[in-house]
Order: structure tokens, then C-alpha cells, then sequence
């Protein structure tokens, strides 16, 4: 079976979902730049109720909302990274050195470093394409997506502390998303073994259930590379700190207080901080970006 295979929906992508609006000052010191998912929620579950909170905000997801909140983080992560690499950040000598660019590293610079940061670039741009693609049946048009600007706080790529802490707390955020969807996807998998799905979930079957999953696990294991690689270049040892990946306080991606989408919110509103916009990120992938294997899990 092929990705193509799907029947991917023709639909106008939500975009009803709340925007919380958080105190930012409030926000980033509970988050501390890490931890995005749990600070977010405000409060956690435990027991029976916690399983029951997130067996309802699971099954309410539908798989249009799904591919709409990872549309959403995905071009977020390709604002975040592009404005990495043309930020101040990108003169530290961890990056490309005084004087240095994206493109052209001094000799106190880091080739390898500002070349992982361009390869997530263009991979954060091709996660975007795939949800993009099953939400619309294309990827030309990202801006008819449903956010045109992300907000971070001021600062976030002037310095390497600030951006790799960002850095952290958003890929620790989408990895979560990920561990979380594959639960969802296989629930779904599950559910259409016995035609018990209504409306647009329907038209999926629970093999390309299983096969969007795999592919949601595939996405994640580059996510979590994303997270590894910043903290080398952060110089942290060790680099790779965890034995097992975590939700990082998620328990659903579009509907629920712990939902990924509200864990995102602080980047969808002026509140937050300065505004950077995704069509500046999308017109430099043809100049910035460097190529990697896209073919992806698609069988």
C-alpha cells in the first residue's frame, strides 16, 4: 500500500479549536523552556479519572483534526528553524561563528552544527507537505494553512541558550504529539474492524489506520533526533539522556486540556512575543535547505 492510497480528504482545514491565551511570563516560567505539553494543561490526572479524561478527548479527535494539529506544529517547526538560521543565533561559534551565515560558516564556526539545522529545516518543511497532502490532496499551498504567523518570545534567536531551550521544549512537544497520535491512529485501527467509525473517519480503513501510524512513528523517530541534535549542539553530555521517549504531559492531540494543540497555543498568539511569519520560512527552503531521505514509510 502507498501513502497515495489514502484517499486523502478535500476539506477546508479547522480551525475552530480555542486559543487559550496564557500569561507568556506565567507560561515560560513554568515551562522553563521544557516541558511544554504539561505546563500548558495547568493541572494533572490521576488514576481513573486521568483514563477516563483521555479515553473522551481520544475518541473525540477525528482524523481531520489530527492532521490539522500536526499541519500546524510542523510549520511551526519550519518558522522556528528557518528564523534559527537567519537569526543572531547563527553567529555563535557553536553555529556558524562571528560574521558567519547559514551558508557560509567561518573558520570559528560549526559546519556539522549549522548543517543539522538546515536538515531540520527542510524536514519540518516535508512533515508540513505529508499532513498538508492527506488534509487537502496537495502540498503546494501552505498558505492556505490555518496559521500564517508564529509568536515566540523576544529573544528566542538572538542567543544559543534561549533558541536551543525553545528548541527542547518544542521537539519534547512533538515528540509527545507523536507517541500520543500513534495510540490514537491504532484506536482508530481498531474501531474500523468493526465499522464503528462515523463521518469522515469512516472513509479510512483500519489498515491505513496502521499504515498512518507507522508513518506517525516514522515522523517521531526524526523528531527525536531534532531534540538529540540540539543538545549537542549545546554541548550537553549526554546528548541522548533518555531510555524511553514521553508524552510530555499530552494525552490527546486536538480536543482536551492536554491536548497538543494547547500545549502549542502560546506560539499561535502575539502574547507570547514577536510574530514570524511561515511564508518568509517556505520561500527560503529552495536557498537553505540541504537534501535528506524523504521517502519516508509508505508500505
Amino acid at each position: 500500500m502507498k501513502i497515495s492510497d489514502l484517499d486523502s480528504p478535500i476539506s477546508t482545514i479547522a480551525q475552530t479549536h480555542a486559543q487559550t491565551r496564557l500569561d507568556r511570563r506565567n507560561f515560560f516560567r513554568k515551562a522553563g523552556y521544557f516541558g511544554l505539553g504539561a505546563a500548558a494543561t495547568g493541572f494533572a490526572l490521576t488514576g481513573t479519572a486521568a483514563k477516563a479524561a483521555e479515553s473522551a478527548a481520544q475518541t473525540a479527535d477525528t482524523s481531520a483534526e489530527i492532521f490539522t494539529a500536526f499541519l500546524i506544529a510542523e510549520d511551526l517547526a519550519t518558522t522556528f528553524y528557518y528564523n534559527g538560521l537567519i537569526g543572531g543565533v547563527i553567529e555563535d561559534p557553536n553555529l556558524s561563528g562571528p560574521g558567519g551565515t547559514a551558508k557560509l560558516v567561518t573558520s570559528a564556526g560549526n559546519f556539522g552544527n549549522v548543517q543539522y539545522l538546515r536538515a531540520a529545516l527542510t524536514q519540518e518543511y516535508i512533515h508540513a507537505n505529508y499532513f498538508r497532502n492527506l488534509l487537502t490532496g496537495s502540498q503546494t499551498n501552505p498558505g492556505a494553512d490555518p496559521y500564517q504567523t508564529f509568536y515566540f518570545p523576544a529573544g528566542t534567536f538572538d542567543t544559543l541558550a534561549s533558541f536551543l531551550g525553545i528548541l527542547n521544549a518544542l521537539e519534547n512537544a512533538f515528540i509527545g504529539a507523536y507517541l500520543t497520535v500513534i495510540q490514537e491512529l491504532a484506536f482508530k485501527a481498531s474501531l474500523a474492524t468493526t465499522g464503528s467509525l462515523t463521518g469522515g473517519d469512516a472513509k479510512y480503513s483500519a489498515s491505513q489506520y496502521v499504515l498512518l501510524a507507522k508513518q506517525a512513528a516514522s515522523i517521531m523517530g526524526v523528531e527525536s533526533e531534532h531534540r538529540v541534535l540540539g543538545r549537542v549542539i549545546g554541548n550537553e553530555n549526554p546528548a541522548n539522556n533518555v531510555t524511553y521517549e514521553g508524552t510530555d504531559g499530552l494525552a490527546s492531540i486536538y480536543n482536551g486540556s492536554a491536548s497538543a494543540v494547547v500545549a502549542l497555543t502560546p506560539f499561535l498568539t502575539p502574547s507570547t512575543g514577536p510574530g514570524y511569519t511561515l511564508t518568509a520560512a517556505v520561500d527560503s527552503i529552495p536557498s537553505l535547505s540541504v537534501p535528506v531521505n524523504d521517502t519516508g514509510v509508505y508500505s
